[in-house]
């Protein structure tokens, strides 16, 4: 009797076990829509020091003594005098060095870098100056690698010369090789006499030092490490330069693309808008050296083999800051715009013009002849237009984006167009501004959403009532901002990755995605979430960043319909956080290139749950290649620059059984895991 018991129980456990488990179903014979090659990306904006300090890898903080205090980021001593009568137009400002007027005194200047000048063991550093002996003459500047917290007997660690002369400005250059790893140092230069000869009046300008170890090797460079950490995330579209950035706090503050280009030394400095816009974390040394400029974004897409899609001015300043738009010379007039528009049709120019055309010429003497092959162009950022219950000041944004519309259409009618929805995901103004994106036709409207963990659980259907006859859409920034802990961590990260289930699922109607913010220096970040954290000498990559990574490397060709069946839906529903579904989120896409299946579970349930997928249309038993992101610890756990693998995509297998009308998967998922399938098909 007890026996009887015993197997009748196993028996009831066996049910209860497979009543439990969620069945999906894969139809492998019909393929769906295509996924777009832009379907994942990446969004560069200036925060959080992404450029100066960040990605661009110049290492001199305020190089042409432009900033508004001119000396901001150095120390000056002996005899010196700041001049603006410099050899570049754009930045007139220089530093006259003297003799001090006794030998044992020193005239000089000291940078500070940005939040140090860091060095590593035995990698070699590229310094450049702007100098000359304006009385004629000779004399050397000594330069220095210093650390000055030192207990050693001397503060400098590695020194190298270089000697000026002559009353015409030239470029000089030296290297030094740092023998040893500094992360809090300066960098140091001394006016000296030319051996016997008299110490010479000296003028010095763009002050430079660049790590000779650069990405592609390249003189005005990127950090090596932070761009290959974008180029791992093999993205299909780069969206840059920002963000509020490009409106600026001012009109005379805006992201102005031409002056990004040409000579890095005749780059003009602009001011940041993030620099003060936080009072609690405040950096007023934050500013636009440009070097980063339109040229280097482009070379960046060509070496992502990702398409290019700059955002451009509007005429309109940030509304946030500006929320008055008939303030007079906050915002430029409808019928001012001209300045504006030519801007933009110089832009697609300069990327794709003839070298004998005015801009196509700017591009190839900056060493890039062919065309960059620009074909997407975003207008504003942020900007949104005003019904009756919210000012009633009417079409602001939308009859300026028309302006621009008719004026590149006519030139330029292959270039792809990108408009706003504005800063939010619902509410007055997206519900405005929808459906006029699709009145004036444009190609894709940017959507921004930083919501929290339970708009993120509640949206797995956002985009499969979309209107198919409309412009397609690019969800530009987007993150998981905990409510109550809005910064990285596990738990927000893999929401992110049961949102994106429902973007690949709706390959027909979103055509681009881009996580954001994708820098943040660690010392001097604004925002967070953010995909990319580091200091001067390292770098981690959020579990956030893996998320995309994920998505980004297994995008496949095709859509593949996975559902799971219902008492009341015949062909099953969507796997997307519903009610009954577990808390999984699922997609699966076809790859054309490697002939196998790729599905993405997403469990955001507190225990393990275990799945069934029929393979539709395949036979046979197979094995599943499969990646993990897990967190075995707390869900507030992330990466760390100390621990920068604590939390990384896991390899595995999963043996896929055969019955008799497909191929099966079945498998456990653990609590709070993505998991991605490969199956050969």
């Amino acid at each position: 009797m007890k026996l009887k018991t015993f197997f009748c129980t196993l028996a009831l456990m066996g049910a209860l076990s497979a009543q439990a488990q969620t069945v999906m179903n894969v139809d492998t014979k019909k393929l769906g829509a295509p996924v777009q090659s832009t379907m994942y990306g990446i969004f560069f904006e200036d925060i959080n020091y992404a450029a100066d300090g960040g990605l661009y890898a110049e290492m001199v903080k305020n190089r042409s003594f432009e900033f508004p205090q001119h000396l901001m980021g150095w120390r000056a001593y002996g005899k010196f005098e700041v001049r603006n009568d410099g050899p570049f137009e754009r930045n007139p400002h220089y530093v006259r060095l003297s003799y001090s007027g006794h030998n044992d005194k020193f005239t000089g200047l000291e940078n500070e870098g940005f939040f140090g000048i860091s060095t590593m063991r035995d990698a070699t550093y590229r310094f450049s100056v702007w100098a000359r002996c304006p009385e004629g003459g000779q004399s050397v500047l000594e330069v220095r690698l210093v650390d000055n917290d030192t207990m050693g007997e001397h503060q400098e660690f590695a020194t190298a010369r270089v000697k000026v002369s002559g009353k015409e400005w030239k470029k000089y250059t030296t290297e030094i090789k740092s023998p040893r790893t500094e992360l809090k140092g300066a960098l140091r230069i001394f006016l000296r006499q030319d051996g016997r000869n008299a110490m010479a009046v000296t003028d010095v300008e763009h002050i430079s030092l660049f790590p000779t170890d650069t990405w592609k090797g390249r003189e005005n460079g990127m950090r090596r490490d932070l761009a290959q950490a974008l180029a791992d995330m093999h993205p299909g579209v780069f969206r840059f330069p920002g963000g509020c950035i490009v409106e600026g706090t001012d009109l005379a503050t805006r992201y102005n693309w031409k002056n990004t280009v040409g000579p890095v030394e005749n780059r003009p400095l602009n001011e940041n808008r993030w620099h003060y816009t936080f009072g609690h974390r405040f950096f007023p040394d934050y500013f636009q050296s440009y070097g980063l400029g339109f040229f280097e974004f482009f070379q960046l897409c060509e070496d992502f083999g990702c398409e290019a899609l700059p955002v451009i001015s509007c005429g309109l300043s940030c509304q946030f800051q500006n929320p008055d738009p008939t303030k007079p010379g906050v915002h430029v007039p409808v019928d001012q715009l001209d300045e504006y528009i030519q801007d933009a049709l110089d832009l697609v120019e300069f990327a794709n013009g003839p070298v004998d055309s005015k801009w196509g010429k700017v591009r190839a003497d900056m060493g890039h002849p062919e065309p960059f092959n620009l074909k997407f162009l975003g207008v504003g950022n942020e900007q949104w237009d005003y019904d009756e219950a919210h000012g009633g000041f009417g079409p602001v944004f939308t009859e300026r984006l028309k302006k621009f519309s008719d004026a590149l259409r006519a030139k330029y009618p292959q270039l792809k167009l990108i408009g706003t929805t504005g800063p939010n995901s619902e509410g007055w103004d997206f519900d405005l501004l929808q459906p006029r994106m699709k009145e004036l036709k444009v190609d894709l409207y940017d959507e921004h959403y930083y919501r929290n963990e339970q708009w993120f659980l509640s949206h797995g259907l956002r985009y499969d009532s979309y209107d198919r006859k409309g412009p397609r859409v690019f969800a530009g920034e987007y993150a998981c901002h905990g409510r109550g802990k809005k910064w990285n961590h596990f738990e927000t990260s893999l929401y992110e990755a049961a949102h994106m289930t429902g973007i690949e699922r709706n390959a027909d109607i979103v055509h681009m995605a881009t996580y954001a913010p994708l820098f943040a220096h660690v010392e001097g970040w604004q925002w967070r979430p953010d995909a990319i954290w580091f200091d001067n000498l390292r770098s981690f990559k959020s579990v956030s960043y893996y998320v995309q990574q994920m998505y980004a490397m297994n995008k496949g060709t095709n859509v593949l319909q996975l559902t799971t069946p219902t008492a009341n839906q015949k062909k099953g529903v969507p796997v997307a956080g519903q009610e009954g579904q577990n808390g999984l989120f699922a997609s699966s896409v076809f790859d054309a290139a490697t002939g196998e299946v790729i599905i993405k579970v997403v469990n955001t349930s507190k225990k393990p749950e275990p799945i069934l997928v029929n393979l539709q249309g395949m036979k046979g038993e197979r094995t599943a290649q499969t990646l993990t992101l897990v967190c075995n610890g707390s869900l507030d756990e992330e990466n760390t620059l100390d621990m920068p693998e604590k939390i990384v995509p896991q390899p595995g297998s999963v043996v896929c059984s055969a019955d008799k009308k497909a191929t099966v998967l079945n498998d456990e998922l653990p609590a709070m895991s993505f998991r991605l399938y490969r199956i050969k098909k």
